[in-house]
């Protein structure tokens, strides 16, 4: 068993928590660590259950948690307060989504950037108002902010001066260039307002997000963490709506998403053991090779199997960009590259 898989087992049933040795207690919180887990891994076992050394890591891993959050909201209030004269539609995406509309999801999860979503038709007041309000670009490079403004799904990444705090403002939720086509529109029009001028995309959305993070838009790297919250996802939102898997059945074929999400929910339920229906658990053979990727972690929290890392990379790419594109992409990267090196 992996260290990660390790990770995937007592996230589910955290008592097996109960039972480890110091060894095992090692490779669960590197691997946790390495995934961006911790936090996750924290507020599900029982504290009073492990070795006391254990509890003062996971303790101190519960109080980033509840400071990430609070750090999450305040920055999305910042930013609000920031675009709120333009009159625009601002949802929220991501971690900082999952805790200011209070799902379970967000509960311990590790939360890095603001990720907002706005009608690419606005994007420019948006950009001007953060420009002029204290932040400024993370990657000032000129090759990439012309390939972030014409292939990307966002602005080239904000850096807020006084915070350090980054934005990514997406006008879609996958490269344009990529192979399903969602529909940024209508994840605009169904959103769900949070009362305070943000909101949050719609439950079946917010899944179909999630899925095509993961699946369609890189190279896995780290996914455990995207998986955890599907398999959150799931759980609240079929419990909250009887006929929730009706309406992600049809949502995610409306945004050219049905394979992603189904793969979403059968690994989920492979890993987490998440309760899905019989007719979306029908396993495909190429579901190992993702597992296998989600779980190349060894006992110090490093990436192991490094072929089948090497073939998400390629697909990552080929997903995302035609051919042409593609070659000359990483043709640049590859003289960037070079051209660093020697300058060293």
């Amino acid at each position: 068993m992996t260290a990660a898989s390790l990770l995937a087992r007592v996230l589910a049933e955290p008592d097996r928590a109960a039972g480890l040795d110091p060894t095992a207690w090692n490779a669960l919180i590197a691997a946790a660590r390495a995934e961006q887990l911790i936090g996750s891994l924290a507020l599900r076992v029982d504290l009073a259950a492990v070795p006391p050394t254990v509890a003062d890591v996971l303790h101190d891993a519960r109080d980033a948690a509840i400071e990430q959050r609070r750090t999450a909201l305040w920055e999305a209030e910042m930013t609000r307060r920031v675009l709120a004269p333009l009159g625009v539609p601002l949802v929220l995406l991501k971690g900082t989504a999952f805790v200011a509309a209070g799902l379970s999801a967000g509960q311990g999860r590790h939360i890095g950037d603001l990720d907002l979503l706005a009608p690419r038709g606005v994007l420019p007041a948006v950009e001007q108002a953060l420009l002029e309000a204290g932040w400024a670009w993370a990657k000032p490079d000129a090759y990439d902010d012309d390939y972030y403004r014409r292939w990307m799904h966002e602005l080239p990444p904000l850096i807020h001066r006084e915070r350090d705090r980054m934005i990514d403002v997406h006008h879609t939720i996958l490269p344009p260039t990529a192979r399903p086509i969602p529909d940024a529109d209508a994840l605009i029009a169904g959103a769900v307002p949070l009362g305070n001028g943000l909101s949050v995309l719609a439950p079946a959305d917010m899944v179909i997000h999630a899925a095509l993070h993961l699946f369609a838009d890189g190279d896995l790297a780290g996914g455990l963490r995207n998986l955890w919250d599907i398999d959150h996802l799931l759980r609240e939102c079929a419990d909250d709506d009887a006929d929730f898997w009706l309406k992600l059945h049809a949502r995610a074929a409306e945004h050219q998403a049905s394979a992603y999400v189904a793969r979403a929910a059968r690994l989920s339920a492979r890993l987490f053991g998440t309760p899905i229906p019989s007719a979306w658990n029908r396993p495909r053979m190429s579901d190992q090779l993702f597992a296998r990727r989600l779980l190349a972690r060894d006992d110090w929290g490093r990436e192991t199997r490094p072929a089948t890392r090497l073939a998400f990379y390629v697909r990552s790419h080929w997903i995302r960009m035609p051919p042409l594109l593609l070659a000359r992409h990483l043709l640049i990267k590859a003289r960037r590259r070079a051209a660093d090196a020697r300058a060293r």
